[in-house]
C-alpha cells in the first residue's frame, strides 16, 4: 500500500539537496565554528555563508540573525527576552488567543509569575485578528505584541504588515509625547533622544512565521516587524535548527548562559550543518524548479499548483454532510485544509485514515496526543463537538492529484461508517 503523507504543517521531509549540503559538517568538515585553527574556521565560514543569505532572504543584516534549536526556543527568547530586558515593572503584551503554546504557553507563564500583564485577543468567525482590536487594547505600558503570521492549526494568514505599521503609528505617538513633555520640563526645544531613550517606551513586534516561509512575503521590513521565527523542517531542511530575526537596536535579554556565540544573545556550540541545511532549504523554496517537486509543481508556481490542489479537496470534502471548513478560504496557506465533521471523532477519523495509508491530524502535531478540544477552534466560537470533529490536511511538494482523490474516495466512506457507530445522532 502506497503511504500518502498529508500533515506538511506538523513537518517535512528533509530535501535530498539540502541533505548533499549538509552531509560534509558531520564528517570531513566537522569543526567547532568557535575553534581559531583551520577545521574550526571552515566551519564558521559555512556558518558566515548561510547567515548571510538567509538575511537575503528575510531583506535584513546577518548580524541581525539569531540561530536557535528550532521555533519553540525562538518563540521564548523573542518573548522572554524582550521582558527580561525591559525596564518597566510588569509590563503589559498583547497576544491572540489562537498562538501556538510556544507563544501562548510563555505568555501564560509569566502572567501566572506575575512578571507580565497580558490580553489575549480572540479571532473573529473567520479566524482572523482585526487590527483595531489589537490597536483597541494598547496601554501605556504595553512592550509586546505578538501575533502569528499564519496559523498552524487552520492556516488563516494574519495582516502582519498592517498590524506592523499600525505599532510604528503608535511608537512614533509616543516618542514625540515623550519629547514634548521632556521639552515643558526642561524649556530645551532642540532635544535629541538618544536610541536608548526612544526603546525605552517603544511597542516591540513579534511574528511567529514558522508556517508562512514557504508561501508568503518574509521581507522583515515590508513587514514591519521587529522579531521573527523562522525554523527549518516546516521548510525541507531538518530538525533542531531555527532562527530569531532581532531588529538592530531592540532590547534582548539572553535566555541561554555559556559561550559568547550568536551575538551574546544564545550560548552554545554552533550546529553548523543545521544552520547549512537551513540555508540550503531556504534557497530551494525560492527555486520552484527543485527536483524533489512533483512534476507539475516544477512546471509552473507551486504556489498555484498546491493550491488548485488544496480547492479540490475542500470542494470534495464539503461534498459530505454536516461538514464545515474551518477558518477563512480567501486568507488562508495555499496548503491548509481543516475540517470538521459533526458526529465524528477526529481521532478515530485519523486512526481509519492511518490504516488506509494517510497520514493527517487533528490540529498541531505539539499537542496531539490532548484529548481537550482544540483552543483555536474554540477561539473562533466553533463548539466542542465541532472541534472534536476537526481533521487537518496539509499539502506539500510531493503531493500528487492522485493523492488528493485517494482521500476523496475513503473519507466519505470512513465518516459513514463512524456516524454509523456514534452514539449522537
Amino acid at each position: 500500500m502506497k503511504k500518502i503523507y498529508l500533515d506538511h504543517a506538523a513537518t517535512t521531509p528533509v530535501d535530498p539537496e539540502v541533505i548533499k549540503a549538509m552531509l560534509p559538517y558531520f564528517s570531513s568538515k566537522f569543526g567547532n565554528a568557535s575553534s581559531v585553527y583551520s577545521f574550526g574556521q571552515e566551519a564558521r565560514a559555512a556558518v558566515d555563508s548561510a547567515r548571510h543569505k538567509i538575511a537575503r532572504f528575510l531583506n535584513c543584516k546577518s548580524t541581525e540573525i539569531v540561530f536557535t534549536s528550532g521555533g519553540s526556543e525562538s518563540d521564548n527568547l523573542a518573548i522572554k527576552g524582550v521582558i527580561d530586558a525591559s525596564e518597566i515593572k510588569k509590563p503589559h503584551v498583547i497576544t491572540s488567543a489562537f498562538e501556538h503554546h510556544a507563544v501562548l504557553d510563555t505568555i501564560k507563564e509569566l502572567e501566572r509569575d506575575g512578571r507580565i500583564q497580558a490580553t489575549y485577543i480572540k479571532p473573529n468567525r473567520d479566524g482572523v485578528i482585526k487590527v483595531a482590536d489589537i490597536e483597541r487594547v494598547i496601554r501605556k505600558n504595553t512592550v509586546l505584541v505578538s501575533i502569528m503570521y499564519v496559523n498552524n492549526e487552520i492556516g488563516t494568514v494574519q495582516p502582519i504588515r498592517e498590524i506592523g505599521k499600525m505599532i510604528e503609528r503608535a511608537n512614533t505617538r509616543r516618542i514625540m509625547n515623550h519629547e514634548l513633555g521632556i521639552m515643558n520640563k526642561t524649556h530645551n526645544s532642540e532635544l535629541k533622544l538618544h536610541n536608548s531613550e526612544k526603546n525605552a517606551g517603544r511597542i516591540f513586534f513579534h511574528t511567529d512565521a514558522v508556517q508562512a516561509a514557504e508561501y508568503f512575503d518574509m521581507n522583515v521590513d515590508y513587514l514591519h516587524v521587529d522579531l521573527l521565527t523562522m525554523t527549518a523542517h516546516k521548510i525541507y531542511g531538518p530538525k533542531g535548527i531555527g532562527l530569531l530575526y532581532i531588529r538592530s537596536g531592540v532590547p534582548i535579554k539572553h535566555q541561554i548562559v555559556g559561550g559568547g556565540q550568536e551575538y551574546k544573545k544564545r550560548a552554545g556550540t554552533e550546529n553548523v550543518a543545521g544552520i547549512v541545511g537551513m540555508a540550503k532549504a531556504i534557497e530551494i523554496i525560492q527555486n520552484p524548479k527543485s527536483e524533489y517537486r512533483n512534476p507539475k509543481q516544477k512546471e509552473s508556481n507551486p504556489k498555484h499548483e498546491i493550491r488548485k490542489l488544496r480547492e479540490k479537496l475542500i470542494n470534495g470534502l464539503l461534498k459530505i454532510p454536516n461538514s464545515r471548513l474551518n477558518g477563512s478560504r480567501e486568507y488562508r496557506s495555499p496548503s491548509n485544509v481543516n475540517i470538521s465533521f459533526m458526529n465524528a471523532e477526529g481521532e478515530s477519523i485519523l486512526l481509519n485514515l492511518d490504516m488506509e495509508g494517510i497520514a493527517a491530524s487533528t490540529g498541531s502535531a505539539c499537542t496531539s496526543g490532548s484529548l481537550e478540544p482544540s483552543h483555536v477552534l474554540l477561539s473562533m466560537g466553533r463548539t466542542p463537538e465541532e472541534c472534536h470533529g476537526s481533521v487537518r490536511f496539509t499539502l506539500g511538494h510531493e503531493t500528487t492529484e492522485e493523492e488528493i482523490d485517494k482521500v476523496l474516495e475513503v473519507l466519505p466512506l470512513i465518516i459513514e461508517k463512524l456516524r454509523r457507530m456514534s452514539p449522537f445522532k
